[in-house]
């Protein structure tokens, strides 16, 4: 680790997120650079960005609660590799794979129960999210199957709030007045304010919605 102007930097410095956490670092109370750090929008990947009594929709970015889920199962690795085709192809009919698909079978799930499906920002969307739950999305995001060092099976997916979350950033980025583009300052909102509530409820939501989602 290094000091640069006094942010704690990992790995090798990398110019253009360095430039970035440095107009971070005007309105944080603290930040750093983790050892992956490259260039993002407003605020560096692998940044690490911390407000008192504030957040910003930049840092949090637009795929909330993005993340892994490994389960195992009770079958031993050669009977995934003796029928791997067929399985595989059940998987890719079953679950909608790709940008904007919709889940070829209903979800339900008691998420679309919560009162935050009132805020502004996330109410028009909540048939396209139950359309959407389950789906796995594009990019690095994946179904896939796994066996360990003791030949286990294991399910692993990655994918997080689809077009909930990436919808309701960019509302609340426009309702905050945030700057389009990579070399501008993050967009921060006051916790307290009316826009910040709102903003933390649905990120709440959006958060409980990708993790329904991986299950």
């Amino acid at each position: 680790m290094k000091l640069i102007d006094g942010i704690p930097v990992w790995g090798t410095p990398d110019h253009d997120a360095v430039s970035q956490i440095k107009t971070c670092a005007k309105t944080a109370d603290r930040v750093a650079l983790m050892a992956d750090h490259h260039k993002g929008y407003a605020v560096p990947i692998g940044g690490v960005v911390a407000y008192k009594d504030a957040i910003s929709p930049s840092g949090v970015g637009f795929d909330i609660a993005c993340g892994n889920k490994a389960v195992l199962l009770d079958i031993p690795g050669s009977e995934i590799r003796k029928n791997i085709s067929k399985i595989m192809d059940d998987v890719f009919s079953t679950i909608s794979f790709g940008i904007g698909r919709m889940n070829q079978e209903e979800v339900s799930h008691p998420l679309f129960e919560s009162p935050a499906w009132k805020v502004e920002a996330i109410r028009p969307l909540k048939q396209m999210a139950r359309g959407q739950l389950g789906t796995v999305g594009s990019g690095n995001h994946y179904v896939d199957l796994f066996t360990d060092e003791q030949d286990r099976v294991w399910i692993g997916v990655h994918f997080g709030s689809r077009g909930l979350g990436h919808k309701t950033a960019t509302w609340f980025l426009k309702a905050a007045g945030a700057k389009d583009g990579m070399d501008v300052d993050p967009c921060v909102i006051g916790a307290s304010t009316d826009l910040g509530v709102q903003y933390i409820e649905a990120m709440h939501l959006a958060g409980e919605y990708a993790y329904a989602g991986r299950d």
